[in-house]
């Protein structure tokens, strides 16, 4: 049934939460938490709805006492992009190529919304357009599509069931990681007080400066997130793969927008300069590609040590598929989710048809996770402390799919989405504000989104 009155929650449907709100704050609220709203929105195949009330009390808990949430506000944000509304005009959610496609013994994930991707999936398949698409791979069995795809640099993934995926080396690899990989080590210099504040009148992480190297969606919202809270997010881009504008533009509300080429001596310096005075870095890119700008976490921490690093990418940090191009959707087809939303349970029966989360939920949920553990080693600088942390989408994958299936006897129920409307560069935006209350009072974000590449490579 739905809930008007604030409801106590054990902090245990996602133990691997739990655990790191256990480890990075002792003295969170671990054991309980109240919220207010339903229990259950959409009622599926998996307790989405644990996920997303996990990962907000999550970051509540690194908070402390004056931070709250309501269930109705932080399932919006899961689907800030179907919300947002740019001059009146629906964001595009993804290209005509992306999507599953047949092949000759089941189906296979396509991700084609950047256009270097589709063109890689052009030529992995040698076709010259779309249209001998579909024929091209029902000649193809799934595995054999995920690896001509991606092999030419292309993101696709077979259906698989979910013991298919732990029996691989990726999964067993995966399995057995933590939810939040941690890497404590001692700073240098003298020790510093929290930065995170406790004042219900004033934002917790003013005066925070963190560097955002991260795209699509998990990273630029655990961004948002920070930014929301009074953090100076500087947002870096490279000049020749730019992000999609609707992604930009749901993502980058309260931050600063750079785009800079890194391979050039002294823009390297001046992010060397700014990272030497940010607090935190989030690097959310495909393992090893920012390894030759002096970016590998390794190079970090022994360059900034005062820094907390969050580290993200779609399969996780070793094993395998750690260095391979993924997305939310590509993670759901691999790991087992699109089965558990298909038709059936055999992704080679002829009657089969895969489904999806009823939102990008791996990438939210991590947001919200990296957010929240940034938050709480930053809580650390009192100790002389900080640490590198590690996320995977396929390992917040694991987690749902780790979780208690809902109850028969779970229902949807939804209430009604609260939006705020802004100008900006873009025109007229109305959008899904932060589901954070600090001191009681709802967060909005401090500026609309930036145009793409208007600030520069400095602090204010």
């Amino acid at each position: 049934m739905q809930s008007t009155e604030p409801v106590a929650v054990p902090f245990d449907a996602s133990l691997g939460m739990a655990e790191a709100a256990a480890a990075l704050y002792p003295d969170s609220r671990t054991d309980s938490f109240s919220w207010e709203g339903p229990r259950w929105w959409w009622a599926g195949a998996l307790d989405v709805e644990a996920l997303v009330l996990d990962s907000y009390q999550f970051l509540s808990s690194m908070l402390g006492p004056n931070a709250a949430f309501t269930s109705s506000d932080a399932v919006a944000t899961f689907n800030s992009l179907a919300h947002l509304r740019i001059d009146g005009r629906t964001p595009q959610s993804f290209a005509p190529l992306s999507g599953f496609r047949r092949t000759n013994d089941g189906w296979v994930r396509l991700h084609a919304n950047y256009p270097h991707h589709e063109r890689a999936l052009m030529r992995g398949l040698r076709l010259r357009d779309a249209r001998g698409l579909d024929a091209t791979l029902s000649s193809l069995s799934a595995q054999e599509a995920e690896t001509t795809i991606t092999q030419a640099g292309g993101i696709a993934a077979a259906v698989r069931r979910r013991e298919e995926f732990l029996a691989t080396p990726a999964g067993g690899v995966l399995a057995a990681e933590p939810l939040v990989n941690l890497q404590w080590h001692d700073t240098p210099g003298p020790r510093r007080a929290s930065p995170v504040g406790s004042d219900p009148t004033s934002l917790p992480l003013a005066g925070l400066r963190i560097v955002d190297l991260t795209r699509v969606i998990a990273g630029p919202c655990a961004g948002r997130i920070l930014a929301s809270l009074g953090a100076d997010v500087l947002r870096i881009d490279p000049p020749d793969f730019p992000e999609l504008l609707d992604a930009h533009i749901d993502t980058s509300f309260g931050k600063r927008s750079v785009v800079a080429d890194l391979s050039a001596s002294d823009v390297a310096q001046q992010l060397h300069a700014a990272l030497d005075q940010a607090d935190a870095v989030l690097l959310g890119y495909r393992t090893g590609s920012l390894d030759r700008f002096g970016l590998a976490s390794d190079e970090l921490l022994e360059r900034h040590p005062h820094l907390a690093v969050l580290e993200l990418n779609a399969w996780g940090h070793s094993g395998p598929r750690r260095s391979i191009r993924g997305f939310d959707s590509i993670v759901q087809a691999a790991t087992g989710i699109s089965v558990a939303y298909g038709t059936g349970d055999d992704p080679a029966a002829p009657d089969f048809t895969p489904g999806a989360l009823p939102v990008q939920a791996l990438d939210h949920a991590t947001g919200v996770v990296v957010a929240a553990t940034a938050i709480g080693i930053l809580r650390h600088r009192v100790d002389g402390r900080s640490a590198r942390a590690r996320f995977s989408l396929a390992r917040t994958a694991h987690e749902l799919l780790s979780l208690p299936t809902p109850p028969a006897s779970a229902t949807q129920r939804q209430s009604a989405v609260e939006l705020r409307d802004t100008d900006s560069a873009f025109g007229a935006l109305r959008y899904v504000p932060p589901a954070l209350r600090w001191g009681g009072r709802r967060l909005n974000y401090l500026t609309p989104p930036p145009p793409v590449g208007s600030s520069a490579l400095t602090w204010r």
